[in-house]
């Protein structure tokens, strides 16, 4: 008995709340109804013109004409970020910032990422993308691959709209379908991308101050009348190749008396 009550009581609740929205719909609705008849042009806040941004109530906007803003964090289908800079240190690789990790496929609960790595001519992997699919269809959107990417190279996309006929081949994006440019991540990212530029700075900072630091310590060594470190450092490379040789000429005799 005590349960029925609570249960019209909390209807009763829900039943008034619907109602005085709908009211308050019904009531301003003339002129919501007059501004959503214009063409889906952004105010300066992003938000649809047809689209009031003082008033409650039950009102609808007219997709896919208008279409609301959707939030910063909002979250879809993931693309691939390449910078478009001829000087950026990715230049080599068209700018595509992969470097075909793995790590995104590794943590993607769906395993909805494939990834082919490159080689080079001379069959050795490469650090870049061959091959990169994604299964859309069976993607959760969860964006773990996007916060565990090292290189900030993959994001969330903004775009939900992948209407198809077809539920297989054509939800499955492969590297040209998912490229983005990195002014496509700024304006979808503003917040993120800007943290990304601050950290970038601050470590391009900290780099310069080695290498300074390095140069002003080997400048030291000298004028103290130490060994120079850049020969050193030809000394260690001229080791490690004779290292190397020894070990592939024993490797070949072994091999040559066994046979």
């Amino acid at each position: 008995m005590a349960f029925g009550l609570n249960a019209l009581r909390g209807m009763k609740i829900t039943l008034r709340r619907f109602f005085d929205t709908y009211r308050v719909g019904m009531i301003q609705q003339p002129s919501a109804a007059g501004n959503l008849a214009a063409p889906a042009e952004a105010h300066a806040d992003g938000i649809p013109a047809g689209m009031p941004t003082h008033i409650g109530g039950l009102i609808t906007s007219q997709y896919p004409e208008q279409k609301l803003p959707v939030p910063e964090r909002f979250r879809y289908i993931p693309f691939l970020v390449f910078d478009e800079e001829p000087q950026h240190e990715r230049a080599q690789f068209d700018g595509v910032r992969c470097t075909a990790c793995g790590i995104c496929a590794k943590v993607c609960p769906p395993q909805c990422i494939w990834i082919v790595q490159g080689k080079g001519d001379d069959g050795k992997p490469r650090p870049v993308s061959s091959e990169f699919y994604i299964d859309a269809s069976i993607c959760m959107s969860c964006g773990f691959c996007a916060e565990y990417c090292p290189f900030d190279a993959i994001k969330m996309d903004h775009n939900y709209e992948f209407s198809s006929y077809e539920r297989h081949e054509s939800w499955v994006f492969d590297l040209q379908e998912l490229l983005q440019p990195v002014a496509y991540h700024a304006a979808i990212h503003p917040t993120d991308y800007a943290r990304e530029a601050e950290e970038e700075r601050a470590k391009a900072v900290a780099r310069a101050a080695r290498d300074e630091a390095k140069a002003s310590q080997a400048a030291e060594a000298l004028e103290a009348g130490g060994p120079d470190p850049e020969e050193l450092k030809r000394q260690k490379e001229e080791s490690r190749r004779k290292f190397l040789e020894d070990r592939a000429k024993k490797k070949a005799a072994q091999e040559g008396g066994g046979g």
